[in-house]
């Protein structure tokens, strides 16, 4: 049994934070209809190079265990159609700007009209409800990025902000889908009802902020760029050695005193007021590191490695993506897979990041071609038999691969 194989999910979302959530849906069981436009699909079917076989390694990574469906919301034809899945769907998931899909007859409050158990989840930029005067605003991630505070306390102390290097303002707003979604569908157990999940892309980049906004909040002062240093823990940052880069994280004062004594040769400094504490330690910083950082350069990684997971005290090397894909814990944990797609056959991809004891997610089905079941669905959920099929196709409202 997969958790959430009794579940029709209707995804008209595209690019990134939608279909990031829907993919966790699919690899936990729920049957995931994505909705595509004949002729284009998703827009990360163009999105490359690199393209494998023809397809977008961007759309691969985040469509698997879906069903395609291309159909053409911009005729009545395919309206009719989408209203009808619609209504036999547990979940339709969408990231358009807010008020598009109400001018189609597809909104929240027209679907749940028609179907009151629906779980109707929208990702958008800011939100459904809010400051009208921001609402129709498109939110790209970068643009959300920057809004949301988390560049101007990313990047080196005398550099410019810099935005996360993965589209972390789409795929957390696809986690919070994820999330909404799963909270309303055992909401609608106690209920009976579904309800309409909103999630704003800025949220999800404020939330982030976490101890960063409770020093501007509560204390007044405001976060500014460290590097790779922390701004309440020291030493807990980015380190250059000899041949490379690594992380050392004293964490608390009994580490600290490890590290003093064990790595560091001079057991004085546990004791020594101007080190011996995390507090003093974070207000000597520059101090600090002004004769620690010469001395981790003296001294290759694997050195420096070897010595600290000796004592315990909490370490890793920078890898690059293709080593860290590599690296014994993530493939023990199945964090690598592979699966067969119909036209470039064997895929690996990254794998399902929960875990569960009694009934765990799985990658099953590659990410399909643009429209590949788009007969197959129509006549299971809509009743559209071939020859009607065949009608919709000649006139363009549905595409089947090739």
């Amino acid at each position: 049994m997969l958790p959430l194989d009794d579940l029709l999910v209707f995804d008209l979302s595209r690019v990134l934070s939608g279909p990031y959530c829907s993919m966790y849906l699919g690899d936990f069981g729920a049957r995931v209809v994505k909705l595509e436009r004949p002729g284009e699909g998703d827009d990360t079917r163009g999105y490359g190079p690199p393209f494998v076989a023809g397809e977008a390694c961007y759309f691969l990574s985040v469509n698997r265990n879906k069903e395609s469906l291309a159909l053409d919301l911009k005729r009545p034809e395919g309206l009719a159609l989408a209203r009808q899945i619609a209504t036999r769907a547990d979940v339709v998931l969408e990231n358009f700007r807010p008020g598009a899909l109400a001018r189609l007859g597809l909104g929240p409050a027209e679907l749940l009209a028609l179907n009151p158990r629906l779980i109707y989840a929208s990702i958008s930029g800011f939100g459904h409800h809010g400051d009208p005067a921001h609402t129709p605003r498109p939110g790209y991630d970068l643009v959300v990025q920057g809004l949301g505070g988390i560049p101007s306390i990313t990047g080196p102390a005398d550099g410019p902000p810099s935005k996360v290097g993965t589209s972390i303002a789409d795929m957390v707003a696809g986690m919070y889908a994820l999330i909404g979604i799963l909270v309303a569908l055992h909401a609608r157990t106690r209920t009976g009802r579904g309800q309409h999940v909103d999630v704003s892309m800025l949220d999800g980049q404020v939330s982030l902020l976490t101890y960063h906004a409770a020093s501007f909040l509560m204390a007044g002062e405001a976060p500014r760029r460290l590097g790779n240093a922390h701004p309440s823990v020291a030493p807990y940052e980015t380190f250059q050695a000899s041949d490379g880069w690594l992380n050392i994280a004293v964490g608390n004062d009994s580490l600290w005193r490890t590290f003093a004594r064990d790595i560091l040769g001079r057991p004085e400094l546990a004791t020594d007021p101007s080190y011996a504490t995390n507090a003093a330690r974070v207000e000597r910083h520059a101090e600090l590191m002004a004769w620690l950082a010469p001395l981790v350069r003296a001294r290759p990684v694997a050195d420096w490695l070897a010595a600290l997971e000796a004592a315990g005290i909490p370490c890793g090397p920078i890898l690059d993506v293709g080593q860290a894909l590599a690296h014994p814990a993530v493939r023990a944990r199945g964090m690598v897979t592979e699966v067969e797609h119909p036209t470039a056959g064997k895929l690996t991809m990254t794998g399902v990041p929960v875990r569960l004891s009694e009934t765990p997610g799985s990658v099953r089905v590659a990410p399909p071609l643009l429209g590949q079941h788009s007969a197959a669905l129509l006549a299971e959920l809509c009743g559209v038999d071939a020859a009607a099929f065949a009608q919709l196709l000649e006139a363009g409202v549905v595409a089947v691969p090739g």
